[in-house]
């Protein structure tokens, strides 16, 4: 089960690998139906149990939490089983954001297996300003299945549980530094088959297809 404690230590470790710069990045996780959020201003490498605002229903109590409460609980709504949702403006992710998507599934190319196997889709959202309730709601308009996707000019969201959600924070931040380093090059990509052998291996949506079932 899911626990306060276990979001915290993941908002410590993601700090401290460099992917939460400043006050940047917000962290929740969604416990006996209350979804417990961290404060707007909170620096997740010093996140305390007090700088967790609680939403249960309607009702929202504690510290002033992250203007990104509409992407949180939309991804929530759009992906039930999830008990963790993170979102950074980790270096690689957060500029790669500013660069036009691989395809309408993936932001970045599959230039590396882990892409596949830990995330899968991760979709391109166009940019709207932060905070913004019509970019939680132009997520349900997305054309593929996916858990985590890349806020243009912004940066990275995933859900899943928090070590899922850890995991996919970071390969996403280690695709985008791959794309990132390759770019102009002549770089060999996974082929469709090789991706979809992955994919289904693995349970990860990819392309149009959703293997999680």
């Amino acid at each position: 089960m899911t626990t306060i404690a276990e979001l915290i230590d993941a908002a410590h470790y993601l700090s401290s690998l460099g992917l939460s710069p400043g006050t940047t990045g917000n962290v929740s996780c969604k416990i006996d139906g209350r979804i417990y959020l961290s404060a707007s201003g909170a620096t997740l490498g010093t996140l305390r149990e007090d700088q967790l605002t609680i939403i249960d229903g309607e009702s929202m109590t504690g510290p002033k939490p992250t203007k990104e409460v509409p992407l949180h609980l939309k991804f929530y709504e759009l992906n039930p089983d999830a008990s963790a949702v993170i979102h950074l403006h980790s270096p690689a992710a957060s500029a790669y954001s500013c660069v036009k998507p691989w395809s309408e599934y993936s932001a970045f190319p599959p230039l590396s297996p882990y892409l596949v196997m830990k995330v899968g889709n991760v979709p391109s959202v166009d940019y709207q300003p932060p905070g913004s309730p019509t970019q939680a709601d132009s997520l349900a308009d997305v054309g593929v299945p996916f858990d985590s996707a890349l806020l243009q000019n912004h940066g990275p969201i995933t859900c899943g549980s928090v070590a899922q959600a850890v995991d996919r924070s970071i390969e996403i931040e280690n695709s985008a530094g791959l794309a990132l380093t390759l770019a102009g090059m002549d770089a060999r990509v996974l082929t469709d088959a090789e991706c979809e052998y992955l994919a289904q291996k693995n349970k990860r949506p990819w392309a149009y297809s959703d293997w999680r079932q």
